[in-house]
């Protein structure tokens, strides 16, 4: 893998102030390399640039790392290649992972790093309907996507897999009005636990991850 990738990788997660230490970042470069292999003959991703790879997909993935703190399962939905999902379970292997997408040949990607990297990453090819029992997909302490950017639309399809106590995470680029926000969490069950803002390192693009919990059910209820 380019030189290049690892430096823009270590340089942003420190920029970010994330906590990722030296087997992750290994991790985190080996499946790089696979991902630009495996794309010479499948299409997995459009972005092949090492540097623009590096912030755009992987540093994108890994700023969920401070709001994933303390959770043990995470379902991400629409992964296409494993972003989040894999490059989150690069630097949290104790981390139980289901990526789920539509396309099979991703899906395939998934499962085959998953198994090279000893991580506790699934690969379904499912497209996420919002009945997570239909679906065949778990219910999760934390689930997010990075297809979905358009939140009301997110939010509406993320609640059917988010476990009492559980997290939704949205990752968009600028975000929205923090009452618009509370208000669509409010809608469907949830409350806004805060609206994390940052600029990817090399380009300053905006981006924001918006935390919302679904309360416990209190007991005998």
């Amino acid at each position: 893998m380019d030189q290049v990738f690892e430096q823009v990788l270590r340089s942003g997660i420190e920029t970010l102030g994330l906590a990722v230490d030296e087997p992750s970042i290994a991790r985190l470069v080996r499946f790089a390399e696979r991902l630009r292999a495996w794309n010479r003959k499948v299409n997995l991703t459009a972005i092949t640039d090492p540097a623009e790879m590096a912030e755009k997909h992987f540093l994108d993935s890994l700023v969920l790392l401070p709001a994933l703190e303390g959770r043990r399962t995470l379902l991400d939905i629409g992964s296409g290649a494993g972003l989040p999902g894999m490059a989150v379970a690069c630097a949290r292997p104790e981390l139980l992972v289901t990526c789920c997408d539509s396309v099979g040949k991703k899906i395939a990607f998934v499962k085959a790093i998953s198994a090279e990297l000893a991580l506790q990453v699934r690969g379904l090819p499912v497209r996420a309907s919002g009945d997570a029992a239909r679906d065949g997909l778990p219910i999760c302490d934390a689930v997010v996507s990075r297809a979905l950017s358009d939140p009301e639309r997110w939010v509406a399809l993320g609640a059917g897999y988010v476990a009492p106590g559980g997290l939704l995470l949205a990752m968009l680029g600028k975000g929205s009005e923090r009452s618009h926000l509370e208000a669509l969490g409010a809608a469907h069950g949830f409350q806004l636990l805060g609206v994390d803002q940052f600029e990817l390192p090399l380009t300053h693009a905006a981006r924001s991850v918006v935390r919302w919990v679904r309360p416990d059910v209190p007991r005998g209820t």
